[in-house]
């Protein structure tokens, strides 16, 4: 075995720095350790071995630094390693790690809670259950539905993206490789065009009424528990529906009696400049999902949403073991505090203000870039065959690999492998973005 972690207060300078081949050969021993004993489904992007982490840099096993784009898929939103985040669960691990809140409650759980409660759309009384993961948190939201509306219908949309258990693999767009020979899947569940502006051409009020017409057609208002909604889609390529789309969603779910949800597992907590991105579509969800960036990496869900119809389901008919963990209940605590105290909304403001000009720049000097999009610290480029709106996944997977072996690490995403998605934490200089740009140029040109 090897020997534990030491502990460290060292400073991880904020630059890329690549000292050796990528993966290096302490890495490289690593992944072959994990093909003996890890199954092959948990497969890994790039087979780099990180040991510690802060701000917006990563650093391997064998000392390379690269810039982080990805934030774990959205979970670092304040910065690896926070110094308040750390600090706030270093103090819960001296109290207390577990007790089952279901048992024998605790305070931070509440703190999260009233939390949720205060910055999420709405003015109106809401009651939160805090779970593990933005999968739990779709399947909590759905049985709410459920309950609430004594129907069983679950609406979706297209190119949407919810998790990897067996309702939410069906509530997926995508079936590879998230879906394939997993099923049966759970049932009810019913898709409906998305509005994708790029591809579609359709303003909001078309794309609503296709979406609308599709649903009445295939499940009926009248039996649909509810419409699931990512404001911006996260796998399914950082899509931002066109204007007016989503308010008709809702407008139509209420006067049905749909419990509207939002999905803001990836895009929420800060991530567009915004506590939630609802807020910059005017949308009051009736239950909100939130996951990823709520605890600064450690793990933590919640559905937030109205009092009457959280409260549908019965004493016991939520929660769950580790739902709600102090320690990781304390961590949100902290990331709350440091977005108010720390102005990070105003920080993903100023992300995209430096990278958005940037990829647009690109745009202009590589035609392969059909579409940049995105708000706040969620921006991407979707790629495709010059002239056309043909997918291009044979590039995007040239540059991601370029980027990594230049020390950038670049996340890709969309139902047909060509986006490039930006997922940057708060805490990014406008140097290392400038840098990262850079990295990208030149693996365009070298293409």
């Amino acid at each position: 075995m090897t020997d534990a972690l030491a502990p460290t207060t060292a400073t991880v300078p904020q630059e890329r720095r690549i000292v050796t081949a990528v993966p290096g050969p302490r890495s490289v021993a690593l992944h072959e350790r994990r093909a003996s004993v890890v199954a092959r489904g948990v497969s890994s992007m790039l087979p780099v071995y990180i040991e510690r982490a802060h701000g917006a840099i990563l650093v391997d096993v064998d000392g390379n630094q690269f810039i982080d784009l990805g934030a774990g898929i959205g979970v670092t939103t304040i910065g690896h390693t926070d110094d308040a985040v750390i600090a706030a669960a270093t103090v819960q691990l001296e109290h207390l790690t577990h007790s089952l809140f279901t048992i024998t409650p605790y305070e931070s759980y509440v703190q999260v809670a009233e939390l949720l409660a205060a910055h999420t759309p709405g003015d109106f009384a809401k009651k939160t259950v805090l779970v593990n993961s933005g999968a739990e948190a779709v399947e909590n939201g759905v049985k709410i539905a459920r309950k609430y509306t004594g129907r069983n219908g679950v609406g979706v949309l297209d190119h949407a993206y919810h998790g990897r258990t067996n309702l939410t693999m069906a509530m997926n767009y995508k079936a590879s490789p998230y879906n394939t020979g997993f099923g049966p899947f759970a049932g009810d569940v019913y898709r409906a065009p998305s509005s994708y502006p790029f591809h579609d051409g359709l303003n909001g009020a078309d794309a609503a009424a296709r979406t609308i017409a599709h649903l009445e057609k295939t499940v009926g208002a009248t039996d649909l528990a509810c419409l699931v909604v990512e404001p911006i889609q996260g796998e399914g390529g950082f899509m931002v529906p066109a204007e007016g789309y989503l308010p008709a969603l809702q407008e139509w779910c209420t006067a049905n009696g749909i419990v509207f949800i939002a999905d803001e597992i990836q895009c929420g907590m800060a991530r567009t400049g915004r506590y939630f991105a609802s807020e910059h579509f005017g949308l009051v969800p009736d239950l909100m999902l939130s996951a990823k960036g709520i605890a600064g990496g450690l793990p933590l869900a919640g559905v937030t949403g109205r009092a009457e119809i959280m409260d549908a389901a019965q004493p016991g008919g939520l929660g769950g073991t580790f739902g709600g963990n102090p320690v990781s209940a304390a961590a949100a605590v902290a990331v709350f505090e440091q977005i108010e105290s720390q102005g990070l909304l105003a920080e993903a403001d100023r992300i995209e203000s430096v990278l958005k000009p940037a990829l647009l720049s690109l745009q202009k000097k590589y035609p392969i870039i059909g579409d940049v999009r995105g708000i706040g610290a969620m921006l991407a480029i979707e790629l495709v065959t010059p002239g056309t709106h043909e997918p291009d996944a044979a590039t995007v997977a040239a540059i991601s690999a370029f980027a990594a072996q230049h020390g950038v690490l670049l996340l890709t995403a969309g139902t047909y492998g060509n986006v490039l998605r930006f997922l940057p934490s708060l805490a990014i200089s406008d140097e290392l973005l400038l840098d990262a740009i850079a990295v990208i140029d030149e693996a365009f040109a070298a293409r």
